[in-house]
């Protein structure tokens, strides 16, 4: 883009400013992006960016009040997802040179600014979002702490954190599913980044990509993919193999064994297909729509999920409130299954139109919840003033 303009500037404005326009199109060696084929492969692409970005942020670091915080916007490119987890390197390496810069990241929030429709991100692994990061200077005396006081504090700070993002604060709705991970990454950086060092058992300073692995998994926990009953466990054992898709049922069977469950108790739950030796989870369109939680006595957490999307799409927040109103006891655990889904489907699965249902529920959840209030909740003692 910028050549397109250049070329045209250089013709009117050369002889005004010669040096400036002394190249054929715009100069480019100095330019701090991570691209290979300037560099010489990937490692001195990132090693050019990390130099370059820690030197600019060290610049910053220098002018920066120690009253005021720095913000920093980033465009966040995709994560990839792999055997040892999710990751951008650009993104690791973005961070990185922030904290050698000596700053400490108090806060990182998201902000959905690129169109997946667009002619560059078509087919290719382009910016996703752009990234406002909080920052204040780190104080030259800090400590180092060993791995293991690291992740206490992580598990004890992040936990309180999640709570707040998951369940909303001060009447406002929970934070939508595709912004957790990146929001998540505020609180747990803010853990790893007040320190020195945080120091491996070898002695060796903790890389971001280790931390930022380790942030994640806490997200897994506190989601808690294996921490509801029996049939929703094996839902989610068997969508973690083959998604909405057709499996064996001699292999749901023995997932079935594993989770505490069976099969038939699953398909009796009203979750599940099972026919002609092949087992599949339905979708939300499959469920009933007279489905009553009061009068179904075995309603797994996946059900309860499931049945609320129905609704939703069928009726938009009043229908699904008028079905929460019947088991608000289960509220909590429908939003964290619906986020934990999400993540699956986005993540590791590759299921945009099925991630895209839980994170509509969740970013409408305050006015379902709403809707419940207004319709009475079922079952549910109330205050009784004397």
């Amino acid at each position: 883009m910028s050549d397109f303009f250049y070329v045209w500037l250089r013709q009117t404005l050369r002889g005004t400013f010669p040096s400036l326009f002394a190249t054929v199109a715009v100069p480019k060696a100095e330019e701090l992006v991570a691209t290979p084929y300037r560099h010489g492969g990937k490692e001195g692409a990132e090693k050019f960016f990390l130099d370059g970005m820690t030197a600019a942020m060290h610049n910053i670091a220098d002018k920066a009040h120690g009253a005021f915080p720095v913000t920093i916007y980033y465009a966040f490119k995709q994560s990839d997802t792999g055997s040892d987890g999710t990751a951008s390197t650009g993104w690791e390496t973005f961070i990185a040179a922030v904290l050698r810069a000596g700053f400490a990241i108090h806060g990182t929030w998201p902000m959905r600014t690129e169109l997946g429709n667009r002619m560059i991100g078509s087919g290719t692994n382009a910016l996703a979002s752009s990234i406002i990061l909080v920052c204040r200077r780190r104080p030259d005396d800090a400590l180092q702490i060993p791995r293991r006081e690291f992740q206490r504090e992580l598990k004890e700070v992040l936990g309180e954190a999640l709570e707040a993002m998951l369940g909303g604060a001060d009447g406002a709705s929970p934070i939508a599913p595709v912004d957790l991970a990146q929001a998540a990454i505020g609180p747990g950086m803010g853990v790893f980044s007040q320190y020195a060092a945080v120091l491996e058992s070898n002695g060796e300073p903790m890389s971001v990509k280790t931390a930022l692995m380790l942030i994640n998994r806490q997200v897994d926990e506190v989601l808690g993919g294996e921490t509801f009953d029996a049939d929703t466990n094996f839902c989610l054992g068997w969508f973690d193999e083959v998604g909405f898709g057709t499996g064996a049922f001699g292999n749901a069977d023995v997932l079935a064994r594993a989770k505490a469950t069976s099969v038939d108790a699953v398909k009796h739950a009203g979750v599940l297909a099972s026919d002609g030796g092949k087992v599949r989870l339905l979708k939300p369109d499959e469920y009933p729509a007279d489905w009553d939680p009061q009068s179904d006595n075995r309603t797994p957490v996946w059900e309860a999920l499931h049945q609320l999307i129905r609704a939703y799409n069928a009726g938009g927040e009043s229908t699904a409130g008028m079905l929460l109103a019947r088991m608000p006891e289960k509220s909590g655990d429908i939003r964290r299954l619906a986020y934990w889904l999400y993540n699956a489907c986005a993540e590791r699965k590759r299921l945009p139109e099925e991630a895209r249902a839980y994170n509509e529920l969740i970013t409408a959840w305050h006015a379902i919840e709403a809707a419940s209030h207004d319709v009475g909740h079922v079952n549910v003692q109330g205050s009784l003033d004397v």
